[in-house]
């Protein structure tokens, strides 16, 4: 008896593939899965295919998800935030003034990437700045950031 594979059995394979991911943490069963479920969608448009250009299909389409993966998706999901670092980690960032008119010698500031969760901050200053002007944290005083302002290591021209 001989046994012929259909495209059905590839698209099972592949969702049992992404539903064994439910019990793996690592994401690569899940990228197996798809390119079972890819192979299946080939071999139903194209019933000629043979078992070993399905399965060579199947090994490129895997490889490819999981680098697809890893290459452009991974990256996006990075948290850049630097909420639950350390405060050495906080203090030499470099952000721009957007108002200057609050009290206590209080300016608010805006980052270009979240400190400890939030990416304006209400800052005192230790000397005066403007609104646009570039200002570094040299350190943290209870719930608020010390900022000065920050010179740059470029040379004028």
């Amino acid at each position: 008896m001989n046994f012929i594979i259909e495209p059905w059995h590839w698209l099972v394979l592949g969702v049992l593939l992404i539903l064994f991911e439910l019990i793996l943490p690592s994401f690569a069963a899940l990228w197996f899965g798809v390119a079972a479920i890819l192979v299946a969608i080939l071999f139903w448009l194209f019933p000629s295919l043979s078992l070993t250009t399905q399965i060579i299909f199947w090994i490129i389409l895997s490889i490819s998800c999981t680098l697809y993966w890893f290459k452009f998706i991974k990256p996006l999901s990075i948290d850049k935030t630097k909420a639950g670092l350390a405060r050495e980690s906080t203090i030499g960032q470099v952000g721009m003034v957007i108002q200057t008119d609050l009290t206590h010698d209080h300016v608010k500031v805006r980052f270009p990437m979240p400190i400890l969760g939030a990416d304006e901050w209400n800052c005192r200053t230790l000397s005066p700045v403007a609104v646009g002007d570039r200002v570094r944290v040299v350190d943290i005083s209870g719930n608020d950031l010390v900022i000065q302002p920050h010179q740059s290591t470029q040379k004028p021209l």
